[in-house]
């Protein structure tokens, strides 16, 4: 018997009819939904993403916050186009070191002083996850949601001037917060996690396939 590419299983299957889409264009956000066997379409946020960091008490507040309007942004332009998905997948990342929160880098210099800052140090990665769908109630216009948070604490090695100058001359710590990929190059930097590996990625992946699963079924 050939082994199946999917888990065989009653909700996913279900889900798997339905128009979901991913309110993120990040390969790794995408690498971890097909490894979880779900059919879906990307369409990308435009939210800006200028939340002001001081009004939050906490950095898992900031990134749940972003995540949701993620795919609030989503969900509206889809809506008014006569396009509402069935369901909408939303998350934003951020390293915290500390209350500070450190997002992806704007310069070379800022990768820098980045990798600097967090050299021997241990922090947290933190995503907040949304799901998104429309009212189950016809007298509302308020979206189903469920807003969740993982957090995975990331010990760094000891690094050197020259180690981190020549992985920010790689050019990959720019497109990722906290200016290092666990997932390529960047894991040399990381001497240990406590938590979910993938959350450091960029996505929970056994929080999310749960999360699908009470969404899908009513209990969330």
């Amino acid at each position: 018997m050939p082994a199946q590419k999917t888990l065989n299983v009653g909700w996913l299957n279900t889900l798997n009819t339905k128009n979901v889409v991913l309110a993120s264009t990040s390969p790794r956000r995408k690498d971890i939904l097909d490894n979880l066997g779900l059919n879906y379409t990307i369409v990308p946020s435009t939210f800006p993403e200028t939340l002001d960091k001081s009004l939050f008490s906490h950095p898992t507040e900031y990134v749940k916050e972003n995540a949701l309007q993620k795919a609030l942004e989503v969900y509206g332009r889809l809506k008014s186009t006569g396009q509402t998905p069935d369901l909408i997948i939303g998350a934003d990342t951020v390293v915290a070191l500390g209350s500070q929160i450190l997002e992806k880098p704007q310069s070379v210099q800022g990768a820098i002083d980045m990798l600097t800052s967090l050299s021997g140090s241990t922090h947290m990665v933190y995503t907040g996850v949304v799901l998104l769908s429309p009212p189950t109630d016809s007298s509302s216009d308020k979206p189903r949601i469920d807003l969740q948070v993982e957090g995975t604490e990331v010990r760094m090695q000891d690094l050197t001037k020259e180690l981190i100058e020549a992985y920010v001359a790689t050019g990959e710590p720019m497109d990722k917060a906290g200016s290092y990929g666990y997932q390529t190059m960047g894991s040399v930097l990381v001497k240990g996690i406590s938590g979910c590996s993938w959350n450091v990625i960029g996505l929970p992946a056994s929080r999310l396939f749960f999360m699908l699963q009470d969404f899908t079924s009513g209990s969330a």
